[in-house]
């Protein structure tokens, strides 16, 4: 174990099923049923889905109409925003009570760093068991929680024991723990990739860490040495309770494909209305409109247009988008519009931080 590398105590928490499992507890009626959040039908996608859904292989992504024919009895709700911020935000009012190093990630899920916290408790495992028993109590759901040296191996671990458990690898169980693990778990190797390493033989940590550094560069370009390091439990990224806001989007998928421009130009605006409002709501504005197109087809365009000025009103956002929409000619009918917004005002230019050394002793509990 590389012990002359920071090693901290980081947990990360992850609501069970979050929106599926909101969506229980305000309605009691679907309690213990397969529940999907999203749309049903041809056209609709599972944004979210219970316990009780993914028995029957029913996923978050997935078509509509797929999850209903794996699973007959499944029980759709349109999603409620709103109402997932409003208990995410409780969630992390918890959070804070033990250390204000939080690094939400997104609604459901958070990095926390105690390796100095508020209440002087020595064990990160302890301080865990402890937060999942508040949100439990206070707030009616279920979260697990991965418990580990780094942000890598914490998040990793935090799907062990799904729902309602949590997993701590201690310093000393690292390597091990990397080596026996299937390349598929390991964060950061997607389903593209982790096919291409079955492909040469790379099935497990252990498989991995036999690569060579000038291999995995070879092979995998610039995440090759991303995966030389990680394998060997050395990540050195800090939970940044700062995290700043990159971009800030909304879309819509059409019941019907939509073959011109003109049948688009009312969807577009409405998309624009919503993009303004979130970013009113934010209280941030963007220099960088980026118009997305999804064709019937499922195949993806994106076009981009930077201003001079920053923009959050909607009639601006429209125009863009418009002149975007009538920039080339559309390649195929549509299924599905998108509006972003970027090069936000909240980004700032961060400065290298210098690194720092600490020797730790193997008797870094967690």
């Amino acid at each position: 174990m590389p012990f002359d590398l920071p090693i901290r105590k980081i947990i990360h928490v992850d609501m069970d099923a979050f929106y599926a499992s909101v969506e229980q507890m305000d309605n009691p009626l679907l309690k213990g049923k397969p529940v999907a959040v999203g749309g049903g039908g041809k056209r609709g996608v599972v944004s979210a889905a219970s316990y009780e859904a993914r028995k029957f292989g029913v996923k978050s992504a997935m078509a509509g109409n797929l999850a209903s024919k794996l699973c007959p009895e499944l029980i759709f709700v349109r999603p409620n925003f709103e109402r997932y911020s409003e208990i995410s935000k409780q969630i992390r009012s918890i959070f804070f009570d033990y250390t204000d190093l939080v690094e939400p990630l997104s609604l459901d899920e958070a990095y926390l760093d105690v390796t100095e916290n508020k209440n002087g408790n020595p064990s990160a495992s302890l301080i865990a068991k402890e937060i999942r028993t508040r949100i439990l109590n206070e707030v009616g759901l279920t979260a697990s929680a991965g418990i580990s040296i780094n942000k890598f191996i914490a998040k990793i671990a935090s799907d062990y024991n799904k729902p309602n458990g949590q997993k701590t690898v201690n310093p000393e169980e690292v390597l091990e723990f990397l080596e026996q693990l299937d390349i598929r778990k390991f964060y950061g190797v997607g389903k593209v990739t982790a096919e291409k390493m079955y492909q040469k033989g790379i099935f497990t940590g252990l498989d991995l860490k036999q690569k060579s550094i000038d291999y995995l560069d070879a092979n995998f370009g610039k995440s090759g040495r991303y995966y030389y390091h990680i394998v060997r439990g050395i990540h050195t990224s800090e939970v940044k309770p700062d995290r700043t806001r990159k971009s800030l989007a909304a879309e819509r998928t059409f019941s019907e494909n939509l073959s011109s421009e003109v049948f688009m130009l009312e969807k577009l605006e409405h998309i624009a209305e919503e993009v303004s409002r979130r970013l009113n709501k934010s209280k941030v504005a963007g220099k960088t409109v980026t118009l997305k197109i999804k064709y019937s087809d499922f195949t993806l365009q994106t076009r981009s247009k930077t201003l001079k000025f920053f923009i959050s009103d909607k009639s601006v956002i429209f125009e863009t988008a418009k002149d975007l929409l009538y920039q080339e000619k559309l390649n195929n009918s549509v299924r599905l519009l998108g509006i972003s917004l970027s090069n936000l005002n909240t980004e700032k230019k961060e400065k290298p931080k210098e690194k720092k050394s600490v020797s730790v002793q193997l008797e870094f509990k967690f």
